[in-house]
């Protein structure tokens, strides 16, 4: 008997137990929680617990709230809904628990937001009112997967896009709706899907689709799975999970009327329990044996499911070509190694990036299958969000979300418009792109290594949050894996650390190194691969090095930032001092990202001091070792050294130069 076998007779029993024993059977009730900035001010939190105290009286009967309390930087913004299909005692009971939930998980936080199976709760200290929000995201799925992957998958998708548009027309009290379909092998769809009633109907219809375009991430094969969003929820099983008291749509299977024929119903029952069970157990042995005899290796199908998997993220080219105007030259935004992008606009009005792989590069289409298949795993708001791909014939395309201020080398290399970045701009940058290698480093499904991390792959959208993006030279690895090795050493020479470089080794630290060497151009302003001090040119590492030995870090920093810092002096020296403990010679010293994170957060800590850089390291290495990109071609690379001996770092070019791909 395997493992299938006793699940299904164990909740058999449960379900006869259920129906003539009255037995109640309880559920894990709090799906997840996120909480955001550490409050310091005294007034912010007895405000938020004024605000907080008073959510439970104001709940209107559609299951909705919003409310603030206080003023300027001590004033708390709230948000509380229900499930559309509940009750309001219910609804107030889960508010409640969330309440409790969230004073428990994120006191003296500035936000958060946590979620029930029949609530949420969201608080900050900004607007977050008729706010389209889809990070932070949580995805729970049920265990059980699905036999037709493809067929259940595409009637899911029918049911979501219908109640999606259902869902967004409905009025300012609510934005919900339920319902079902049927799939193949006799399997009924339930899903349930809401929004916060302030959102526009075009922005419900915008979080409806993010939270579809996330099922492939966490549930693709499973029969059931859920999203949860600040703004908006997904939620589908193979059972009703719903109340049919309010939901949209009703159950047109009639009641069973009560009276004396009960007794007869229960004994039917039984009888058919009691048949399928029996049924169950000759099925789950015979296959058993079966599948023992003939056990065939899942790897000869690996990529064929993959493919399957993520066959919803899949879009078709002509609407790409009608969004990118036919790839018109007006639209394009950037040209690289692997192909060009384009800027689009998808019918609902959502603003895209489109990638149009060469055809000439047979790196590419590797390149191509593994940044989807790594992209669909990872979600996090410091990392470029792949929104689909299209595959038609030579075509091999990528759609990612727009990040209209384009990559972080167009500012902090820009004399003009490095003016415009204060220290506060560049602070939120560092600590933007160490939580996302942090994330990537520990915190993902995979660990994943990026492994070509400078400043044209960190993207920066209209709040000039950064977003780590080219993932098509990542690695990821198993959870006890802690490095790698390789014969072909790809990345971005001057960004690369010594060991990668010389001996093709590569771990989290390599990432670190090259995070260590952005840290320190973006408090200079200068480019390590060729920073000029008066009329030397050297390297940036050996310089900073140099002046922090001596005493004189100041000399390190821009002279626009060190002008206009006034008091953040002692700050831009802290980042220097991780810079530089980021890029020591000996692996080991430096500091992992979760480290590293810890220390941009606190100034209680005290710093080891950083020995000699590796930079110092690499003036020993053949210029003409093969250190260029993958895509590169040979014509390429001797050109790029051609033009670059004047620096000892070669290789500007990147998958895109100006947009994500």
């Amino acid at each position: 008997m395997d493992y299938w076998t006793v699940l299904l007779f164990f909740l058999s029993h449960i379900l006869i137990l259920n129906y003539f024993g009255g037995l109640t059977i309880a559920q894990p009730d709090f799906g997840g929680h996120n909480c955001t900035g550490n409050s310091t001010s005294s007034m912010y939190e007895a405000n938020k617990n004024t605000l907080l105290s008073s959510l439970l009286s104001n709940i209107d009967k559609h299951g909705f709230y919003n409310s603030s309390v206080g003023h300027g930087s001590d004033r708390v913004y709230a948000i509380v809904l229900c499930r559309g299909d509940v009750e309001l005692d219910t609804c107030r009971s889960c508010i409640s628990d969330a309440i409790s939930m969230i004073e428990q998980h994120c006191p003296n936080f500035k936000g958060a937001v946590g979620w029930y199976a029949a609530c949420m709760l969201r608080f900050s200290n900004q607007n977050i009112f008729s706010t389209l929000e889809t990070r932070p995201t949580v995805s729970t799925w049920n265990f059980a997967t699905v036999s037709d992957v493809v067929g259940f998958n595409r009637s899911l998708r029918t049911l979501v896009d219908s109640l999606r548009d259902k869902a967004a027309s409905g009025g300012s009290p609510r934005k919900f709706a339920a319902g079902s379909i049927s799939a193949s092998n006799n399997v009924t769809i339930y899903a349930l899907l809401q929004c916060t009633p302030d959102l526009s109907q075009q922005q419900c219809i915008n979080c409806l689709d993010l939270a579809a375009g996330n099922l492939p991430n966490c549930c693709a094969i499973n029969i059931g799975g859920q999203i949860l969003s600040p703004s908006c929820t997904l939620h589908y099983e193979n059972y009703r999970f719903y109340s049919e008291i309010q939901t949209q749509y009703t159950d047109k299977t009639p009641a069973s009327p009560p009276g004396k024929n009960n007794g007869a119903t229960r004994t039917i029952i039984i009888i058919v329990v009691l048949t399928v069970i029996t049924v169950i157990l000759m099925v789950c042995i015979f296959n058993f044996l079966r599948k023992k005899k003939h056990r065939k290796p899942k790897e000869k199908n690996e990529t064929v499911d993959e493919i399957s998997i993520i066959e919803t993220l899949q879009y078709d080219f002509g609407t790409i070509r009608i969004a990118t105007d036919n790839f018109s030259h007006s639209n394009k935004l950037g040209k690289g190694g692997f192909g060009t992008v384009y800027k689009g606009r998808l019918p609902n009005g959502q603003e895209i990036a489109v990638k149009m792989l060469s055809r000439n590069s047979k790196e590419g289409e590797r390149e191509f299958r593994n940044e989807v298949l790594l992209l669909m795993k990872l979600q996090h708001r410091n990392l470029v969000r792949l929104l689909g791909f299209c595959l038609q014939a030579a075509k091999r395309i990528l759609i990612y979300e727009f990040v209209p201020n384009a990559s972080l080398d167009h500012f902090i290399f820009d004399p003009i418009k490095r003016a415009n970045l204060d220290w506060d701009l560049r602070f939120k940058i560092i600590e933007g792109i160490a939580r996302g290698l942090q994330y990537l480093h520990e915190d993902s499904r995979l660990r994943v290594i990026h492994r070509d991390l400078k400043a044209s792959n960190v993207l920066l959208d209209a709040e000039m949050n950064p977003k780590i993006s080219d993932f098509g030279l990542a690695r990821p690895f198993a959870f006890d894996e802690s490095q790698g090795n390789t014969s072909r050493i790809v990345g971005t020479y001057g960004y690369m650390a010594p060991e990668y470089a010389m001996h093709g080794q590569f771990s989290v630290k390599s990432d670190v190194f090259s995070f260590g060497v952005l840290v320190l151009e973006i408090i200079s302003g200068k480019k390590n691969n060729c920073f000029q001090h008066g009329e030397n040119v050297e390297d940036l590492l050996s310089y900073a090095w140099k002046k922090w030995q001596d005493g004189r870090t100041p000399n390190i920093i821009d002279p626009k930032l060190l002008a206009n810092s006034g008091g953040s002096i002692p700050d831009i020296m802290r980042c220097v001092h991780i810079g530089l403990l980021c890029v020591q010679e000996n692996v080991t010293d430096r500091p992992t990202m979760a480290s590293i994170v810890l220390m941009l957060s606190s100034f209680s800590l005290t710093f080891p001091i950083p020995s000699e850089p590796a930079s110092l390291m690499l003036r020993s290495i053949d210029p003409k070792m093969a250190l260029i990109r993958e895509d590169d071609s040979r014509a390429t690379q001797s050109n790029q050294l051609k033009n670059n001996s004047d620096c000892w770092t070669v290789d500007q070019a990147s998958i895109t130069e100006l947009y994500p791909r």
